[in-house]
């Protein structure tokens, strides 16, 4: 990792040290998803199954994953596995419905009333990855919050393994929360099956998931395209920023920053403290873990695009955080709570030593599709309200009409729209006569 000192830094050099991967092929990566999508909106399975061949390195006949794959897959995996998937799905269930939205209505004026509806949308397209590494958690994180949404239609897809299998840990988690629609079809081409449909694959309204940088622009893309999904944030190449104070522990900082690290190599992790000394030992603890670890070269490669910098106060890293807006922010501080109402912009929060990210991505209950490349800004993380659609509705009486009609008639005239005052106007006759 690349240390920097903040403040020895010119303006384009500390745009350049918080740049992020994904940002630096952009535009390949843009002409690149722009063909593949082509190519499965004109050609339906024949290319999706072209690209599995090519991208997999697997020939599927068919790509929905069977009730016998289903029931081999909850048979073949370790109880304690299964076990650890079912406690996690509980807390991440537990959470999620707890924060869900209400319905409610109230009289605006006599005669009014106005009230708010939810509807489920009415087919998901979930986006499990698997490139790289298989990922059960994202399944739960995706599933248990589309069904308590009560969505009629999910579907899933997520990577082939080589042997055209899907994972059956993946598998397991989606019939947890009651997705029978698998597909074992990974990147571009899922994303664009989901969005366009295929012979095979039904077209989706919307479409969830995190996934690497193409996987980020094929939803990008697609929901731009007429005919395409809406999608529900970019969540593209993982991301974690840390702030530490003297008092962190330097082993746990590092054991942090690589795992978001292993994620891939296009993932970012920073560290901004305003400790010289502990910033040192955090360098020779992530060369030291970095050596025991399985997915030592795909973190390597993420290291090569990330930065441990010294700032001079810890108020100064926040101000940095927050013009960053990481997708995971782990405050490493003494009394970190207090440190919490300076953080402006972040998808998902962790207070204290004790606070690992990866138990967010796991199992404490919040969810782990997260805004990443910034769009932290404007955006939160998922959660029930995404797979909803909340309807407002007005009932109006005669009495209403007369009650707040004026208003309307007076804001219409301001406007020029002599049809809307109309509308209003001759209602208001008619009550007056």
């Amino acid at each position: 990792m690349n240390r920097v000192a903040w403040n020895s830094l010119t303006a384009p050099e500390r745009a350049q040290a918080l740049r992020r991967p994904a940002q630096q092929v952009g535009a390949r990566t843009r002409e690149a998803v722009a063909t593949l999508l082509d190519q499965v909106r004109a050609r339906g399975d024949a290319a999706v199954r072209e690209l599995t061949e090519r991208f997999d390195h697997v020939v599927l006949d068919t790509f929905a994953v069977t009730q016998v794959e289903f029931e081999a897959a909850a048979a073949t995996l370790a109880p304690a596995l299964r076990a650890a998937i079912d406690e996690a799905a509980g807390r991440i269930e537990a959470f999620h419905r707890e924060g869900m939205l209400r319905e409610y209505a109230m009289d605006t004026a006599p005669g009014v009333r106005c009230e708010r509806v939810l509807r489920p949308i009415a087919r998901v397209g979930l986006y499990v990855p698997a490139g790289s590494a298989p990922l059960p958690s994202t399944a739960l994180m995706l599933g248990v919050p589309a069904r308590l949404a009560g969505c009629r239609d999910v579907v899933l897809c997520t990577p082939p393994r080589p042997d055209g299998s899907a994972d059956p840990a993946v598998l397991y988690a989606a019939m947890r929360c009651g997705v029978r629609q698998v597909f074992k079809l990974g990147g571009v081409q899922a994303i664009a099956a989901m969005a366009f449909g295929t012979e095979t694959v039904p077209r989706c309204d919307k479409l969830f998931g995190p996934g690497n940088g193409y996987v980020t622009e094929a939803k990008r893309q697609v929901a731009m395209l007429e005919g395409g999904a809406a999608i529900d944030m970019p969540a593209g190449p993982s991301e974690v920023l840390v702030i530490a104070d003297a008092g962190a522990n330097a082993a746990f900082v590092a054991a942090d920053l690589l795992s978001q690290a292993e994620h891939g190599p296009d993932s970012q992790v920073l560290l901004l403290s305003n400790d010289e000394e502990l910033i040192d030992d955090v360098a020779v603890q992530v060369t030291r873990q970095l050596a025991i670890l399985p997915r030592a070269d795909v973190a390597r490669r993420a290291l090569e695009s990330s930065r441990l910098i010294l700032v001079d106060t810890l108020e100064e890293a926040f101000a940095i955080s927050n013009a960053y807006a990481p997708e995971h922010l782990i405050l490493a501080l003494r009394d970190a709570r207090a440190w919490l109402p300076r953080v402006e912009t972040a998808g998902s929060v962790f207070l204290g030593d004790w606070a690992p990210e990866a138990l967010g991505d796991y199992c404490s209950g919040t969810n782990h599709v997260l805004p990443t490349s910034g769009a932290a800004r404007y955006v939160g993380g998922l959660n029930v309200a995404s797979f909803q659609l909340a309807i407002t509705v007005q009932e109006v009486s005669r009495e209403g009409i007369a009650a707040i009609g004026p208003c309307a008639v007076e804001l219409a005239t301001a406007e020029g729209l002599d049809a809307h005052r109309l509308a209003v106007a001759l209602r208001l006759e008619e009550v007056a006569a």
